[in-house]
C-alpha cells in the first residue's frame, strides 16, 4: 500500500468542537435569513400590445352585505347570505360583491338568489344592482367564484315539479360577464343530470 504524500487532514477526524462550530454557523445563517426578508410584492399588469391602457386597479373596499335589502320574500324568517365573493366585474377600479342569499328556513332547501352588490354613491352601505339568479327559479347556487371579470357558479335544479326539493337532479355550470350595460349569462358546458 502506498502512503499518501499529503499529511492527514485535521478535519478528517471530526471532534465534538467541530460539530458545535458547524451547528453554530448554521443557526447563525438561519437567524440572519429570518431577519432579512424581501419587500412586498408589487405586481403590475403590463399594457396590452394594442396600446390600450391596462385595467384600473381596485383600491376601494368591497361592498358589504350587512344591511342590504335583498329582493327576496322570506316571510317571518330573515335572508341569509350563504356565500359571497368579490371582484371588479365592470373594470371601473371598484370591486363588486356577489352574494348567494336564501331565506333562513329551518326545514327544506330554500332556493338561492345570486345578487351583485355595489357601494352606494355616497359611500355608505351597499345596494343590489343586478340579480343573476332569481329565487323563483328554484335553483341552488354552488361553486361560486369570481375571476377575470366573470362570475362562475354551478346551479342545481330540478327536471320537473315532481322532483322533491331535497334532491335536485339537474346540474348546470353557468357564467356571467359584464357586457356594455348588463350581465350576460352563458353556459360553458352542457348541463347534465346529477
Amino acid at each position: 500500500m502506498q502512503q499518501s504524500a499529503v499529511p492527514e487532514l485535521a478535519h478528517a477526524h471530526p471532534q465534538p468542537i467541530h460539530w458545535a462550530g458547524t451547528a453554530t454557523a448554521v443557526a447563525g445563517v438561519i437567524a440572519l435569513c429570518s431577519l432579512v426578508q424581501p419587500g412586498p410584492a408589487t405586481a403590475a399588469q403590463a399594457t396590452p400590445a394594442t396600446g390600450a391602457p391596462a385595467p384600473a386597479r381596485t383600491t376601494a373596499a368591497p361592498p358589504v352585505t350587512e344591511g342590504v335589502a335583498f329582493p327576496l320574500q322570506c316571510g317571518p324568517v330573515k335572508a341569509l347570505v350563504a356565500k359571497k365573493a368579490t371582484g371588479d366585474l365592470d373594470g371601473d377600479g371598484n370591486p363588486e360583491t356577489i352574494a348567494v342569499v336564501h331565506c333562513d328556513s329551518a326545514m327544506g332547501t330554500p332556493p338561492d338568489g345570486l345578487y351583485v352588490l355595489t357601494r352606494n354613491p355616497d359611500g355608505t352601505g351597499s345596494r343590489v344592482v343586478a340579480t343573476l339568479v332569481d329565487p323563483k327559479d328554484r335553483l341552488t347556487v354552488t361553486d361560486l367564484a369570481v375571476g377575470a371579470r366573470t362570475v362562475t357558479a354551478t346551479l342545481l335544479g330540478y327536471s320537473s315539479d315532481d322532483v322533491p326539493s331535497c334532491c335536485p337532479d339537474v346540474k348546470t355550470p353557468a357564467q356571467w360577464q359584464w357586457k356594455g350595460n348588463a350581465f350576460i349569462r352563458s353556459t360553458p358546458t352542457a348541463s347534465h343530470s346529477v
